[in-house]
């Protein structure tokens, strides 16, 4: 096996146990917030709290990875996403409400300095001319944790009580750390030289289609918020155990994981906007199914559609934003662009859990349509007065 390819697909490894970590825990936090006695504005605040301290973290990893660190700061993002899942597990045994959102923040931090780097590692490796394809690739690693996470998770959490669940985070960041070893070895700091870091002119971060493009992320995720925060708040008042929506997790995640190569591979050849804007036009159907059939198992139906379209949108949207970087700026560049998604996380979160407190859980769905709406409207605007290869 080619060096390269090798070292691309222990990287894509590394991204997918960091992530089934994460995604294991998503469809728990909810639920358990609300055992700790968390109010509906409290249980959109503790999951917010991880994409706060992520928005805040991801420029001390942009930073880092355009020195030169950047597989040492996907070793250490692992590590302290081990180090959240011991204090996620002492928080469930403790019932402790504090402790649990100190350890949502230490999470979100991990993520902070993970993302970033593993964004921006699979640029720099990728074959020329194949820059979407690969983001598709580690996409797809992303997409099959969110088809096992949740669903492990949320059985775990049935039968193994809480703290068994949070413990899978522990076992999976561990392995994550571990598949960047070899790469760190193999390619040292040779991804972005030290002479090349210290010219980083990062006003290039103002070009059209990457404002553009994380613009769009931001109301994207805001969106996305309301399925991964609220949904499984509405099951577990229905009284439906936690796998219900640990198996809505796994058909998104399935439906994004068969699309994300697709996607990734058509914004190489189309162009990213047309790719993107035809993902979010599937995600606006899945959001409208979603409204009109909410309770299993008819609301199925629309996590496949939000799970394909959000495999089209994301791999086609980090290629506009991404793939026409410097690459001494590139890892700062993935910081900012996914901290717009972290803010749109965080403000859906936050903005959502106020508006349920008055219409309910269910109430909330029907804003999520015309949030992905809005990012569509900057794609098409994007698209007809610029450069269409983004």
């Amino acid at each position: 096996m080619d060096r390269t390819v090798r070292n691309i697909w222990l990287l894509n490894l590394s991204t997918f146990f960091f992530f089934l970590g994460i995604s294991s825990v998503n469809p728990i936090v909810s639920p358990f917030s609300m055992t700790l006695g968390a109010s509906p504005f409290l249980v959109g605040t503790l999951a917010g709290i991880t994409s706060v301290v992520s928005l805040i973290s991801k420029p001390v990893g942009g930073l880092v990875g355009d020195r030169g660190y950047r597989l040492e700061a996907m070793i250490l993002g692992n590590l302290l996403s081990l180090v959240s899942g011991v204090l996620y597990v002492v928080s469930a045994l403790t019932g402790s409400i504090w402790l649990f959102a100190f350890t949502r923040a230490l999470h979100g931090f991990s993520m902070g300095i993970f993302f970033p780097s593993s964004l921006s590692t699979a640029v720099d490796l990728a074959p020329v001319g194949r820059v979407g394809e690969t983001l598709g690739w580690r996409g797809m690693m992303f997409s099959l944790g969110n088809i096992i996470g949740p669903a492990l998770g949320g059985y775990a959490s049935d039968y193994l009580g809480f703290a068994g669940a949070f413990f899978l985070v522990v076992i999976f960041s561990a392995v994550g750390a571990l598949f960047v070893v070899p790469v760190r070895r193999d390619v040292g700091r040779t991804l972005v030289p030290v002479e090349k870091s210290e010219e980083a002119d990062y006003s290039e971060l103002l070009r059209p289609y990457f404002v553009a493009a994380s613009v769009a992320l931001l109301f994207f995720a805001a969106s996305y918020s309301g399925v991964t925060t609220f949904l499984p708040a509405l099951y577990k008042e229905l009284s439906y155990p936690q796998r219900v929506f640990g198996t809505y997790m796994m058909v998104i995640g399935i439906a994004s994981f068969v699309t994300r190569l697709i996607g990734g591979r058509s914004a190489d050849r189309m162009g990213p906007i047309p790719v993107s804007a035809a993902g979010l036009l599937t995600v606006i159907t899945g959001y409208m199914l979603l409204i009109r059939f909410t309770t299993p198992p008819a609301s199925y139906a629309s996590a496949v559609l939000i799970g394909a379209g959000f495999g089209l949108a994301i791999p086609a949207m980090q290629l506009m934003a991404l793939g026409n970087l410097p690459q001494r700026i590139r890892t700062m560049g993935s910081s900012v662009y996914t901290m717009f998604f972290d803010l749109g996380t965080m403000g859906g979160q936050f903005a959502l859990g106020y508006a349920a407190g008055g219409l309910g859980y269910a109430g909330i769905l029907r804003f999520l349509p015309a949030l992905a709406g809005v990012a569509l409207l900057i794609l098409a605007v994007s698209y007809f007065v610029g450069d269409k290869n983004g």
